[in-house]
């Protein structure tokens, strides 16, 4: 199946393997007491804001690079440690193989592995939507933390999806925060308002039920909705900002359409109930 959208009114497609089936109810997604129903941008779902003050990207940045240079070592990859640079990442991790092996380390980290204090952001993102967040996810007793490694013209992409459909993902607030080489051509793409649509208007697979250039996803993908194939925006965080959203949002396909490797850092905060 080809999977045809536009990012920014540009086209893009992709083929995807799996059984498609129209949803059946309303929308997932509660109106109220939601972990964003207290903000101003409730209807569109995603916001961008302020993440990290001084010299604490900088750090951070750091310790993402740290980490990922960690992985290629521990994947057999030769890297020097001292000249790499993240948005190069693509000229010494040149096949898919060895990038699958670096990612399977990078995408399932915890707050032990960042040399940052990854509660101070769920305190600010806290103040933006008037809960209280925390990094513990409950379902999974740890802290989440994805590293996103996108090669330029590849895909190292996931498919349009909401983390909603995965029960330990509904009830927290997704932050998609860039790292190097995040633009108008590499950031996260989203649908605006995408929340709010029923599930018997969206087409898509189950829950592992999709297969990207012979990787499959845990997110189901969505192929489209009744109104035709999914319109998608890059809302595009500049460094120090985060884009925040709601877990039905749907988003994706971020494709990097540059010349140099993007890397981004996936964080999960759920709202502590008073």
């Amino acid at each position: 199946m080809e999977c045809q959208l536009k990012i920014d009114n540009e086209p893009f497609h992709f083929q995807v393997e799996g059984d498609f089936f129209w949803g059946e109810g309303g929308a997932l997604f509660e109106t109220e007491n939601n972990i964003i129903s207290k903000t101003s941008w409730k209807e569109a779902g995603y916001s961008v804001v302020d993440a990290f003050i001084e010299d604490e990207f900088e750090r951070f940045n750091r310790s993402v690079r740290d980490n990922i240079v960690k992985a290629m070592l521990d994947s057999g990859i030769e890297v020097d440690t001292e000249s790499f640079q993240l948005k190069d990442y693509h000229k010494v991790v040149t096949n898919d193989a060895d990038h699958l092996k670096v990612i399977n380390i990078t995408r399932n980290l915890t707050n032990d592995d960042i040399d940052f204090d990854i509660d101070k952001l769920a305190d600010r993102f806290g103040k933006v939507l008037g809960y209280t967040l925390t990094s513990w996810i409950e379902a999974l007793q740890k802290s989440h933390i994805q590293i996103r490694i996108s090669r330029p013209s590849t895909l190292d992409i996931n498919p349009p999806h909401r983390d909603g459909y995965l029960d330990y993902w509904k009830n927290i607030i997704n932050v998609w925060v860039p790292v190097e080489g995040c633009n108008e051509q590499t950031s996260l793409p989203v649908v605006p308002g995408s929340h709010l649509i029923a599930e018997h208007e969206i087409l898509r697979t189950e829950s592992k039920g999709a297969k990207i250039n012979g990787n499959t996803y845990f997110v189901p993908c969505i192929l489209k909705t009744k109104n035709g194939n999914l319109n998608m925006i890059r809302p595009n965080p500049k460094e120090g900002q985060a884009l925040i959203f709601t877990p039905f949002l749907i988003h994706g396909a971020a494709v990097n359409r540059s010349e140099v490797t993007r890397v981004s850092i996936e964080l999960r905060f759920p709202k502590i109930d008073a």
